[in-house]
């Protein structure tokens, strides 16, 4: 299945995707190099590798399939084991009499095609396909493998020991739910708990004790979800045994308890910062999921556009001040913190910060865990992290006044302080810092920019177009000023000069086999504000916060409720979503 470079090279001019200018280019660096012409044009960015794929395959007349949103069938699909699948990048999608079609991303790999023929004794008949149709179908294995952990747990359920039926007794010993915890039914149930919850890409875990039953639920972007109801005999069990993970005091029922445990799951790291607390009918358990990386996540990628990543950008080059985030438990603040500290993180740059918890783990940045049971609290680590020669300090969160004192004189003293803290908007950060005893001369001389946000669902790839009535656009209006969203629409280029709003095509969600309710992850929504002369003079002046955006949006401050239009238009989410988030 050879190509002639000639062959490929006509065809790629022929496409129009590359100008014939830098093609020739890349001919010569491919005699120069040896290396394919194509390689080079893909390495270069000229074209991506779906596209290279796609015109290798009508240039060798192999059918290329698309299996993006497809029903494939789980029993055709799981011909193919799910390691080799992946490792080898191919998946059987339809069956013949004697025949068996699989998609993949490289027809050359013959060592691939000869397994699966082995194995399944059907002639093979490659066809190319794109790298998303895979993920796609290999999301399709674990959704499969879903059904399996069910049967899992309720077969071990039933196979619980009957020691579990004294679990919630006064007089248990510490020696009953050790052995508990370590009882292989047991032991399988919460492995599969975890291992469902990371498939499903859950953010926590609620294992909530009922009278007759124990109820799992998962909060999948935002919104929790039943996701299995178990018997009541099997609590003490799970307590116990996240209790030893965690390794937190078994006997102990009365008092809540904080722990934290990790697994490896997939070659990736997944922390579980766990919470128990005493309810009516037992312990209730909440689970927090980490994933210990932040690499590769950008600005970009979080949401941010237009002038508020240019604001965040020049933020990042300056070597002293503060730059805060604010939104409610739960809005994606930390995640902006590390992916601005990534942007930090060079040879030449010192970074340390204190939090509580560390949530991810960054090479090269010094990473320490408040532990307020004995004394070592925001306050006394920002305290010695000063002494410690930083260039930029991160500060969890400023919790309170002490805190919020020290982070500010960090600031002035010349080094560059990131933080978060909890109000509603960019602008409201200013009244609660007031409120926290900091002199408005120490604000306009430390702060640089505040960043509010939120989460929103993003629409999954089956969604429906329609257009906005007059009836939604007048009542919209009445929420957000839909002429100040049109204009920063028009200035970064996402609709042309004179369209109107009712000629904007907008989406909705349809369910589908990848997504229930037609949403699938999240996405920011955010309001950046730069403190600029004039919004310092205000905060000297002692404004109010509704005079302080007012000023922030006369400078081109995008609100967070219009950044949601913003993506609503872009096709990212739902005008439902938006207001939904925005009035938590």
């Amino acid at each position: 299945m050879h190509i002639e470079e000639g062959q490929l090279k006509e065809f790629i001019i022929d496409s129009g995707l590359v100008s014939r200018a830098v093609i020739d280019e890349a001919e010569k660096e491919s005699k120069k190099t040896g290396v394919k012409l194509g390689k080079i044009l893909v390495n270069k960015g000229s074209i991506n590798d779906d596209d290279l794929r796609r015109m290798q395959a009508y240039i060798l007349g192999i059918p290329f399939v698309d299996l993006k949103g497809q029903h494939l069938d789980i029993e055709v699909l799981s011909l193919i084991p799910e390691p080799i699948a992946r490792n080898h990048n191919i998946v059987a999608f339809r069956k013949g009499k004697d025949t068996l079609e699989v998609a993949m991303l490289d027809t050359d790999d013959l060592a691939a095609i000869d397994f699966v023929r082995k194995k399944t004794g059907f002639k093979i008949l490659p066809r190319l396909t794109d790298s998303e149709s895979v993920k796609s179908a290999l999301l399709l294995y674990q959704k499969s493998l879903k059904a399996e952990f069910g049967d899992i747990i309720q077969k071990e359920a039933s196979a619980i020991k009957t020691v579990a039926e004294k679990s919630g007794n006064e007089d248990e010993t510490e020696g009953d739910l050790k052995k508990l915890a370590e009882d292989i039914p047991v032991v399988r149930i919460v492995d599969t708990l975890l291992k469902h919850a990371i498939i499903q890409d859950a953010s926590d875990i609620h294992i909530e004790p009922m009278e007759t039953q124990v109820l799992v639920r998962y909060r999948i972007d935002g919104i929790l979800h039943d996701a299995m109801v178990l018997p009541k005999n099997v609590a003490g069990g799970i307590t116990a045994r996240i209790k030893v993970l965690s390794s937190l005091k078994l006997d102990e029922k009365r008092v809540p308890q904080d722990g934290r445990f990790k697994i490896d799951m997939n070659s990736e790291k997944v922390s579980f910062r766990v919470s128990t607390l005493p309810t009516y009918y037992g312990e209730k358990t909440v689970m927090r999921l980490l994933r210990e990386t932040v690499s590769g996540f950008t600005l970009e990628a979080l949401g941010f556009h237009g002038e508020g990543l240019e604001k965040l950008y020049k933020a990042t080059k300056l070597a002293t001040g503060m730059i805060l985030t604010t939104g409610p438990t739960g809005s994606g603040k930390t995640t902006t913190l590390y992916t601005l500290l990534d942007i930090l993180n060079t040879a030449d740059v010192n970074i340390s910060t204190i939090e509580d918890p560390i949530e991810y783990q960054m090479k090269r940045i010094n990473q320490t865990q408040v532990k307020p049971d004995i004394g070592f609290t925001f306050a006394t680590g920002l305290r010695t992290l000063v002494r410690q020669d930083p260039d930029v300090i991160m500060v969890g969160e400023i919790r309170d006044t002490e805190t919020a004192a020290l982070a500010v004189n960090a600031a002035l003293t010349g080094h560059l302080v990131l933080s978060s803290l909890h109000t509603n908007s960019a602008a409201g950060t200013i009244a609660r810092l007031v409120d926290m005893k900091i002199e408005p001369f120490l604000l306009t001389s430390t702060l640089n920019v505040i960043v509010a946000q939120r989460l929103i669902r993003k629409l999954a790839d089956t969604k429906e177009k329609y257009f906005f009535s007059k009836e939604e656009l007048e009542s919209l209006s009445k929420i957000v000023d839909l002429d100040r969203v049109m204009a920063a629409l028009r200035d970064e280029k996402i609709v042309d000069k004179g369209v109107s709003w009712e000629k904007i095509p907008i989406y909705r969600p349809k369910s589908s086999a990848d997504s229930e309710d037609g949403y699938k992850s999240r996405i920011g929504i955010h309001e950046v504000l730069r403190v600029s002369t004039a919004i310092k003079d205000l905060i000297m002046k002692g404004a109010t916060t509704g005079e302080v955006e007012e000023q922030a949006k006369k400078e081109g401050m995008v609100t967070m409720i219009e950044d949601g239009v913003f993506k609503v238009v872009q096709g990212i989410t739902t005008v439902e979503e938006v207001l939904r988030v925005v009035s938590e």
